[in-house]
């Protein structure tokens, strides 16, 4: 079986909101790598259905967050755990964001000016899709009487990014391919040449895409939090 199909089994439940098929892909197998939090939303979808064994696979969803603790996952547990029962429940404010599209506003280009998230809907808006819908005359979605329905979202730039391209060479196996990333990721293009780079190694690619994903994913809830907000109830 191809390394990513478990992960886009997992993501195509999820999008369908089918809590069965998630918790049956769980299950006692392993889990694919670098997927923790991925995982931990879908089981938050399966424990507000309910589903049979989403509790089970949930606390050791919890005991896998708090071994790993990167940015994002304490809040992850903590969400987790609100669901069983188990703990407290915080003063933050459900808003029903697409966490990835998040990310993609948080840590794009400052340059771009960053965006704005519908506190009524959740969607998120990057600056270039407000400059659009300004350019063809339609209504600007920040264009309104209630300011407060709208949460700023000021990018963060690449650092982030790049300090993940630091921590995935620090932990590889493979010393031709950590002295060869290394280099890459020295000077201005450090991002193209280090994907360039890693396509070398198929298997490698796979693997920072998924530990890239994941880490963007927690620092966008993280950040979510922060401003007192919450993706699930």
């Amino acid at each position: 079986m191809d390394r990513g199909e478990p992960r886009a089994r997992l993501r195509d439940a999820l999008s369908r909101g089918d809590s069965g098929s998630l918790v049956g892909l769980l299950g006692p197998q392993a889990w694919p790598e670098n997927a923790l939090q991925l995982i931990g939303d879908g089981l938050l979808t399966a424990l507000a259905a309910p589903t049979n064994g989403a509790a089970e696979l949930a606390l050791r969803c919890i005991d896998a967050l708090d071994d790993r603790d990167w940015e994002g996952d304490t809040e992850l547990v903590d969400q987790l755990r609100r669901k069983l029962g188990r703990g407290p429940t915080p003063l933050l404010r459900i808003l029903p964001v697409d966490l990835e599209d998040l990310a993609g506003v948080l840590e794009g280009d400052p340059s771009y000016g960053g965006g704005r998230v519908d506190l009524q809907t959740g969607q998120v808006w990057p600056q270039f899709a407000i400059d659009d819908v300004e350019e063809f005359g339609e209504d600007d979605p920040d264009d309104s009487d209630e300011p407060s329905g709208w949460l700023r979202v000021e990018s963060q730039g690449s650092r982030p990014g790049y300090r993940d391209m630091e921590w995935f060479i620090g932990g590889l196996d493979n010393p031709d391919a950590a002295d060869r990333l290394s280099i890459a990721i020295s000077g201005r293009g450090a991002f193209r040449r280090f994907k360039d780079v890693l396509a070398r190694w198929p298997d490698l690619f796979d693997r920072w895409s998924d530990f890239s994903e994941d880490r963007r994913r927690g620092r966008a809830r993280a950040w979510l939090a922060e401003a007192g907000y919450t993706p699930y109830g």
